[in-house]
């Protein structure tokens, strides 16, 4: 067995040099400071630095409504997006339609029939609301065939889910469509 080197008693002052050449210059952290560095917050911080992301967020929210409202290409849903769905809107805004009046005449005969609900007048106003339904889709067969040939002559080809999205967009009243309407009546876009 090898005997080890003996100890010496000398004491050697090492210089700063010498001691950043042997080690790492720095004791060792501890693992209770290794653990105190590594804390943080998990989600957020402060409590202003919530409400300057609540304040960003909200900020961010408005400017997408007011863009999807106004039609703004970026801020719109994937089915709104696009030429040909543009150009659905705008032929849609500017005619009108069966389907925008139909839901207030519908609340209507619903009043009516529960009013008078075992009367003769009751049975004329479900047979009225049935004859309204009729008339709306006979509406909706017209406009889309006369807006295939308008769509496949302007585009060459119809983008999928079209007729949906006419008959969606016909149906809701004026005021409540999203994005709202680009143009006035009559003001049809060119084919």
């Amino acid at each position: 067995m090898a005997k080890a080197a003996p100890k010496t008693n000398t004491t050697v002052n090492p210089t700063e040099a010498e001691l950043l050449e042997q080690g790492k210059g720095r004791p060792t952290p501890t693992r209770r400071e290794r653990e105190a560095a590594n804390r943080r917050p998990i989600v957020g911080g402060s409590a202003e630095d919530k409400k300057a992301a609540r304040a960003r967020l909200t900020n961010e929210r408005e400017k997408a409504r007011v863009g999807m409202a106004n039609g703004e290409e970026r801020y719109l849903p994937a089915k709104d997006k696009g030429e040909q769905r543009r150009f659905v809107r705008d032929w849609i805004d500017a005619r009108w339609n069966v389907g925008e009046i139909m839901m207030p005449v519908l609340v209507l005969f619903l009043i009516v029939g529960f009013a008078a609900s075992q009367t003769a007048i009751a049975s004329y106003a479900l047979l009225l609301v049935w004859a309204f339904v009729a008339l709306f889709l006979l509406d909706c067969l017209v406009l889309w065939l006369s807006f295939r040939k308008k769509l496949t002559n302007k585009f060459g080809s119809m983008q999928r889910g079209t007729f949906f999205y006419i008959l969606t967009r016909a149906w809701q009243l004026r005021f409540l469509r999203l994005p709202k309407p680009q143009v006035k009546r009559g003001q049809y876009p060119t084919v």
